[in-house]
């Protein structure tokens, strides 16, 4: 009965089925793969965020060679040492911490060399006014700060905004909108948020940067392209069998002497 399968229209159509399997399985399998590259990436940020380790000189980090903050260095603990400029501390509102409107109180703190880093010593609940409670100033004189290095903020990223706030707050953490604020004779790329912080204040766990390394939308659409290939190739299976049913049926009808009389 299912010998019609050695026949060359057959052994031809099976050949192309075995091949079209085998492509829908390696593309599946190759999608599958850049799911499971991506769910890797991003449980070794995760371990690198949470990750402690001894704090190291902000150079160490941001260097000539490598002067940006990337998803190999945010979060990792660092030391800078400086003198906190009071007369320019900024608020950054519109951000939230554990459910809780807030704000940031970024303080700049400059550098024997002259440079600038932005210090982030806290958060506090609530919308910002223009003047901060005594307990939350900044101290005065040489300070050696350790805290976690961030990554830039960017439009829309943790309530950041480009622009249309009052004087004495800021927008958006980076280095451009930190240059248009101040003009020092350098920022240090990203921000640090201090691990030690006044009373009134709580410290600023270290924040994903925006589309980084995460299960990003991208990450389950290879999740979605490996089941729409290993959907096609189990069609491919299911309509090879269908055909070789109905050809046998067909042939079975044939030598009962069922076949159709053509007029």
């Amino acid at each position: 009965m299912y010998r019609f399968l050695l026949t060359p229209r057959w052994l031809g159509g099976t050949a192309l089925a075995v091949a079209a399997v085998a492509v829908c399985v390696w593309l599946g399998s190759w999608q599958l793969g850049r799911f499971e590259d991506r769910v890797s990436t991003h449980q070794e940020t995760k371990q690198s965020l949470t990750a402690s380790g001894e704090a190291r000189p902000i150079d160490a980090l941001l260097g000539p060679t490598s002067p940006q903050v990337t998803t190999e260095t945010v979060g990792k603990p660092v030391t800078v040492t400086g003198d906190y400029d009071t007369e320019h501390q900024l608020l950054v509102p519109n951000r939230v911490l554990d459910g809780k409107q807030g704000y940031y109180v970024l303080t700049p703190l400059r550098t024997a060399d002259g440079h600038a880093v932005a210090v982030v010593r806290g958060w506090a609940p609530g919308n910002p006014s223009g003047t901060l409670p005594a307990a939350e100033a900044a101290p005065s004189g040489p300070v050696t700060v350790t805290g976690r290095l961030q990554a830039n903020e960017s439009v829309g990223s943790n309530g950041a905004v480009a622009g249309g706030l009052p004087a004495g707050q800021l927008g958006m953490i980076n280095r451009a909108s930190l240059l248009n604020v101040l003009e020092y004779d350098g920022w240090y790329d990203g921000w640090v948020s201090a691990d030690q912080v006044p009373a009134g204040l709580t410290a600023v766990p270290t924040v994903q940067p925006q589309g980084g390394d995460g299960l990003t939308l991208r990450a389950f659409q290879n999740l979605g392209y490996t089941l729409e290939w290993f959907v096609f190739g189990g069609f491919v299976v299911f309509m090879w069998f269908r055909l070789v049913r109905r050809e046998a049926e067909a042939e079975q009808d044939r030598a009962l002497g069922l076949d159709p009389v053509l007029d």
